[in-house]
């Protein structure tokens, strides 16, 4: 069998707020360094974007792509991150939705019904539509039904399907006859799939993972790992078979975030720096005890309420579901191995040399010995390593849009001296 690791949620260099070196091929090496096979173009209705797709990109399976000049072995899949705006049942909804393309033939007419229907798909690599994700979803079934639709990070507050700011109830109320049509949904950042499986009306859904990446250093921070049986297996259509059907047997494990470090985890208030569990809103009446103004409502409290299992009878659940591993990224070990800034020198020199040693990030997260990287680096960071495959970690959860923060070691024994 071969074993593809796959992030379907990237951006480009055309989406607002993401990295100018968000192109074809800079993504493409940065798939390698962190061990992704296949990866999504991101932003397949900006229309410049599309232009640098189809001049850098060949098909080289059915509905896969890789880079003409042959400079990479990473593939791609054509997809884009979309955002529904538009009033619906009462309710302003804000939904980011994940759809796909089996080919650029079929990617032009989705495109051209948008441009025909008034939509500027110039303005944003994720560009707003103003009409309803079951409109949306009807548009690319008469476009052709093998396109996908996948909605996105479903939890997290504003522009979740479920969540807390104008979020829906079940995924009936947003598709509604269309609902079957929904096979899978993301978890996003800031829940994991034992935070899901408390929710029993999702367990006919396939969970995937993936990064949300605005720059080439936050590609693969969650991924799917699916198995083809060769290389000529690897195809759109055999690629979403096993997403939307759920396919054990070939849908190995997601990799996922601890979801305490997502932004939107935690319920709370950033400009008063105060942190709320869900007991804690219910009892504040979700009011901030600092400024009296209304708090973020997070992933961890919106799971709570749609939930109708505990945590033990969700971890039953799970073992008939695909399963899935917790990372930290291993820039973050390292900062934490050292005591410093993710982005300084001494992370990135280490990186570097630990990536040249050893193999891509995900090898040596998940596994490369302890031996091996103790030789190519030192014994502190190998037990940071192992501590972070054996969950032995600290995480102060994330809330209101600020970053959890993962720490591998106790406060006060960060030096390399230590072991």
């Amino acid at each position: 069998m071969l074993r593809q690791i796959v992030d379907l949620h990237i951006h480009s260099k055309y989406s607002r707020a993401c990295s100018k070196r968000l192109e074809l091929p800079v993504i493409a090496k940065a798939c390698e360094t962190r061990g992704i096979d296949i990866v999504v173009t991101g932003d397949m209705t900006h229309p410049q974007w599309v232009r640098h797709m189809k001049a850098s990109l060949h098909e080289v399976n059915e509905g896969i792509f890789s880079l003409k000049d042959g400079s990479s072995p990473t593939k791609f899949v054509i997809g884009t991150e979309l955002s529904s705006i538009k009033k619906h049942k009462g309710k302003t909804r804000r939904i980011h939705l994940c759809v796909f393309a089996p080919n650029f033939e079929v990617l032009d007419r989705f495109n051209k019904t948008l441009f025909d229907r008034g939509f500027n798909l110039a303005s944003d690599g994720r560009p707003i539509l103003g009409i309803p994700c079951k409109e949306i979803l009807q548009i690319m079934l008469d476009t052709d039904p093998r396109m996908v639709m996948i909605p996105a990070h479903v939890w997290t507050p504003w522009f979740g399907l479920f969540g807390s700011k104008g979020g829906y109830d079940s995924l009936e109320e947003c598709f509604e006859e269309l609902s079957p049509h929904i096979k899978a949904i993301e978890t996003g950042l800031s829940s994991d799939p034992l935070m899901n499986w408390r929710v029993s009306s999702l367990d006919h859904l396939t969970l995937v993972s993936n990064s949300d990446a605005h720059s080439p250093q936050k590609l693969g921070r969650e991924a799917n790992v699916l198995a083809f049986k060769d290389e000529i297996d690897v195809t759109y259509t055999e690629l979403f078979r096993i997403i939307q059907e759920g396919d054990k047997e070939k849908f190995l494990y997601t990799i996922e975030f601890y979801p305490e470090e997502g932004k939107y985890h935690s319920d709370g208030h950033r400009d008063c720096k105060v942190v709320m569990s869900p007991e804690e809103t219910q009892k504040h009446q979700g009011i901030c005890p600092v400024c009296n103004k209304k708090v973020t409502v997070g992933v961890l409290n919106r799971v709570f309420e749609l939930s109708d299992r505990t945590k033990e009878e969700a971890k039953e659940a799970g073992k008939k579901r695909i399963p899935c591993k917790h990372i930290v990224p291993l820039p973050e070990i390292l900062a934490d191995t050292f005591s410093c800034g993710v982005a300084t020198k001494k992370v990135q020199t280490m990186y570097d040399h630990l990536i040249s040693s050893l193999g891509n990030e995900f090898f040596i997260l998940e596994s490369a010995t302890f031996e091996d990287i103790e030789s190519v680096s030192t014994k502190h960071i190998a037990d940071a390593i192992f501590r972070v495959r054996s969950g032995n970690i600290v995480v102060r959860p994330g809330y209101d849009g600020e970053f959890g923060v993962v720490k591998v070691f106790e406060e006060g024994k960060h030096s390399e001296g230590i072991l």
